[in-house]
């Protein structure tokens, strides 16, 4: 007798909502499972770390964003939760006017008959947005919404529409993981992530496996989608894949589990359905964890560029919440392989009281502490001559006997020489290890990421602090973030060094943060 499937059907209150927008607002007016959440939330807000202008979901844990899709004039965020009553991955949902300003909503995505609802993407449709994701147990599940808010969703099939398992029993010549879909002449097309043994000695690579199918519930395979992929690591797996086009070419988003979230840059052989890669970039710059960057979730925007929102790991035990999401970051293209990153969204609506200060000299080797900047939930915009200082720094969330502190560093042509043309890269770095004094703040080796300037090009530092996390976007050519836990009411100075030599701030300008939840 075929054994009986296990009952996953989820223990969190499931409501169906109405098909226009005025219903829907009334009926989550008086919803009990978010007016919880809104509780929950109020309950937290005076934690010291849990940040106000990035978004944290309102109640348990937190991992992958999924889904970052725009609909209807609203933007639309989903993440693996973790209800009180049922831990297993559902999906949560927020949706924002601005890609700043998140409002909560029920969960979206319940499991069962998977049971757990994984990672995916979302394809909007003209009259439907389609969210394709990994259930376990199962394999890959699609669901379609329609109505306003993207509150109610139907499985199509009511099952895994890509097994996990073939029906013969014979082994897949493909992995069933973390799917992406998207459409092109009338064809619907989805990767699903893993690895091959192909590497060296027979270990594994990163590997994508394409898909297809004419109505979403069947589904033929294709073959390996990725070509000339030469600059992955041996060990690296293609999980949480988002490929959208990005100016006149395309970017395959995805993380890896050993060496955190990446992209690879090339073009869409749409004759053999191959992309053909030509340039690669990391998000991390370091291990995932502790406090590090993670998975990406990503859309294309209208004027060709992509938005992506990344998690961010903890590193210190917080009650009854963990990770948060980064700010939204706008990648744009620029000549044939170079990517631009800025912060995407109304991230100036939260700008209050403003400092400014001006042309600061920075002698060689002492500290300049600028007296009237600082606080814990700040944005700084700082421009700096950096001369021919060896380094250049910029510390944040500094107490006055630099007990704590969290230091980012700018080494100018430290980094790597391009052959090709003979130039040296920039480095940019934060360093954490000095960021807590308490004893389960866990540290972690300084976050640093390359950067090319030119030789006569000042450096320009946007920085955002946030309670327990410090994102650093570099002459709007770079990003790194990392999360710190400042255990003292007093670190919230800022300061600036030139080592060596003596280096110029020219400019630095410093708002004081609004809370998003307010």
């Amino acid at each position: 007798m075929a054994d009986e499937r296990p009952d996953y059907t989820s223990r969190v209150p499931h409501h169906t909502f109405s098909t226009t927008l005025e219903a829907q607002e009334a009926e989550l007016a008086t919803n009990p499972l978010l007016k919880r959440m809104n509780d929950v939330r109020d309950g937290m807000a005076d934690d010291p770390h849990r940040p106000i202008y990035h978004y944290v979901n309102p109640e348990g844990g937190l991992n992958d964003p999924n889904g970052l899709c725009f609909w209807q004039d609203r933007w639309h965020m989903f993440y693996q939760a973790y209800p009180p009553e049922d831990t297993r991955q559902h999906w949560g949902h927020c949706i924002s006017d601005d890609l700043i300003h998140w409002r909560d909503l029920p969960y979206a995505i319940y499991p069962d008959p998977e049971e757990c609802c994984f990672s995916g993407s979302a394809l909007v449709e003209e009259d439907r947005v389609i969210a394709m994701y990994h259930g376990t147990k199962v394999g890959n599940m699609v669901a379609t919404s329609d109505d306003p808010l993207l509150l109610n969703w139907d499985k199509v099939t009511g099952e895994a529409v890509i097994p996990s398992k073939s029906a013969t029993g014979f082994p897949l010549p493909y992995n069933v993981f973390d799917p992406c879909i998207w459409s092109k002449d009338g064809v619907y097309y989805s990767l699903s992530a893993g690895v091959q043994r192909t590497g060296p000695s027979g270990k594994r690579v990163r590997a994508n496996f394409l898909l297809r199918s004419m109505d979403l519930a069947t589904w033929e395979y294709v073959h390996e989608f990725v070509e000339d992929d030469r600059f992955t690591l041996v060990g690296d797996d293609g999980a949480c894949p988002y490929f959208w086009p990005i100016g006149d070419r395309h970017m395959l988003l995805f993380f890896s589990h050993m060496s955190g979230g990446q992209y690879l840059l090339g073009d869409y052989d749409t004759d053999r359905d191959k992309f053909v890669v030509t340039a690669h970039g990391n998000f991390n710059h370091g291990s995932v964890g502790p406090a590090g960057v993670h998975a990406p979730s990503a859309t294309p925007d209208a004027d060709g560029s992509i938005i992506v929102i990344f998690n961010m790991n903890p590193a210190m035990r917080t009650e009854g919440w963990n990770q948060i999401m980064t700010l939204p970051r706008r990648l744009t293209l620029s000549g044939d392989e170079d990517i631009l990153v800025e912060p995407a969204g109304d991230v100036e609506s939260l700008r209050g009281e403003h400092r400014r200060v001006e042309s600061v000299a920075l002698p060689a080797n002492q500290e300049v502490l600028l007296d009237d900047i600082g606080g814990n939930a700040v944005e700084i915009v700082a421009e700096i001559d950096t001369g021919n200082a060896s380094a250049v720094e910029l510390d944040v969330l500094r107490s006055p006997g630099k007990e704590e502190v969290t230091r980012i560093i700018f080494y100018r042509k430290r980094g790597l020489r391009n052959p090709e043309n003979g130039q040296h890269s920039s480095l940019v770095t934060i360093d954490s290890t000095h960021s807590s004094c308490l004893p389960d703040a866990r540290c972690r080796a300084p976050e640093t990421a390359p950067v090319l300037l030119e030789d006569d090009e000042p450096l320009s530092l946007r920085v955002f602090v946030d309670k327990s996390v410090v994102e650093v976007f570099v002459n709007g050519k770079q990003c790194l973030g990392l999360r710190v836990y400042p255990g003292r009411d007093d670190s919230v100075g800022v300061s600036l060094r030139s080592q060596g030599r003596d280096a110029t701030l020219t400019s630095l300008d410093a708002w004081q943060m609004a809370d998003i939840y307010a």
